[in-house]
């Protein structure tokens, strides 16, 4: 659950409050915080900036916001169709591909100088775990050889901060110089894989490609339709959270991520990692700010010790009896066991990062998933 994912924690104004306040900030220009000043152009001669995973819920953020300050000219590369909204897009070029495809790769990087890498696939499903395999690190390594063959310049490459901070202790504090959690993420198959893919990456690059690696928490915000990020939220106003685990996250709004990912392209130290995110908050604390703000019960039980692993465990067993899939999948609320805390002081220091009020993400979140999930049980099944 980068937890996918430390602070200067944002002190969030009341929820009481929150409904008014946030409704008239609505009707005005969305604030700006100091990682979303835009950094300076490139110059007329500079080539073009390829953009892999631009259809997901950060890429699509990242590739308006490329867009809107005609930071082009830029080309998005898509292993599928792609969404409407990307074709109508001022001064982006779609091309189909996958980063799995040698020639596939060679063709997106024709007169590319730099790289944002998001290209991936979130699961708690072991049966996707080679899937993620394939995809993270040996795409990656695709991408990152024919980049330095290929004469790219630049990279930005989109990891998790799952790959850093992670702890069974809430008081770990843990930031980029602590060593990767290897004795827990190694039985969670997408972090093992991103981290595997940050080894990739900094060796196929070399010294040949600047490589600077982002290690944004969980993303929330609006504009998530597959659900990728945001399906904790959406289960919470489902009802379908029968247990608070003992654990904690650290999220952060996907809009200063993709604000920051701009200032990393021209700001950030080759070879370098950066952690972004908002609030470390307990389950406990995250699921009760919902309640206030939605009006929607929170879970009535807390789990301690293992006791909602087994429950998750005997719950996912009783629905595969079924023939049904299980609401939440064991290894997610094995994850939700642990803190998933940390600072992100370098980011602030070095990129300008200044997360938003964190009850605004929240609001945001709820709203978007209310006007566009809500009672469409069906839409719910199908993204994931």
């Amino acid at each position: 659950m980068a937890a996918d994912n430390e602070t200067d924690e944002t002190q969030a104004t009341p929820e009481t409050k929150m409904t008014a306040k946030v409704t008239a900030k609505m009707t005005k220009a969305t604030k700006t915080t100091s990682a979303e000043k835009p950094p300076t152009a490139p110059s007329q001669s500079a080539g073009v900036t390829l953009i892999t995973g631009a259809s997901g819920f950060l890429g699509g953020h990242l590739v308006r916001l490329l867009s809107e300050r005609k930071l082009g000219p830029v080309r998005a590369m898509q292993s599928g169709e792609p969404p409407g909204w990307m074709r109508g897009l001022d001064g982006v070029e779609v091309v189909r591909g996958s980063v799995l495809s040698a020639e596939d790769v060679d063709r997106a990087l024709a007169g590319v100088d730099r790289i944002y890498h998001l290209a991936g696939l979130v699961s708690t499903k072991e049966a996707d775990a080679h899937r993620m395999y394939q995809l993270h690190v040996e795409g990656t390594r695709l991408l990152c050889k024919a980049a330095s063959a290929a004469g790219v310049r630049r990279m930005v490459l989109s990891s998790t901060s799952g790959t850093i901070a992670v702890s069974k202790r809430p008081d770990a504090g843990l930031d980029e110089s602590c060593p990767a959690p290897i004795e827990l993420i190694g039985r969670w198959p997408y972090y093992a894989s991103k981290l595997y893919q940050e080894e990739a990456a900094k060796r196929a690059c070399g010294d040949a490609v600047e490589l600077v690696t982002m290690n944004p928490s969980l993303l929330l915000g609006p504009g998530d339709d597959r659900l990728s990020s945001t399906r904790v939220v959406m289960q919470f106003l489902g009802r379908e959270i029968m247990m608070t685990p003992p654990g904690g996250l650290n999220f952060v709004d996907v809009r200063d991520v993709a604000a920051t990912f701009l200032s990393a392209m021209e700001r950030g130290r080759p070879g370098e990692r950066y952690l972004l995110g908002a609030v470390n908050w307990s389950l406990a604390e995250l699921f009760g700010r919902l309640e206030r703000m939605t009006k929607i019960p929170g879970p009535l039980v807390r789990g301690r010790g293992n006791i909602t692993l087994w429950a998750a465990h005997a719950q996912a067993a009783l629905f595969r009896r079924l023939g049904k899939t299980p609401p939440i999948e064991p290894m997610t609320v094995d994850m939700a066991e642990h803190h998933w805390f940390f600072e992100s002081h370098k980011a602030a220091r070095e990129l300008g990062f200044q997360p938003r009020d964190a009850t605004e993400t929240l609001y945001d979140t709820v709203r978007y998933l209310r006007e566009n999930f809500l009672g469409k049980r069906d839409i719910l099944v199908s993204a994931g």
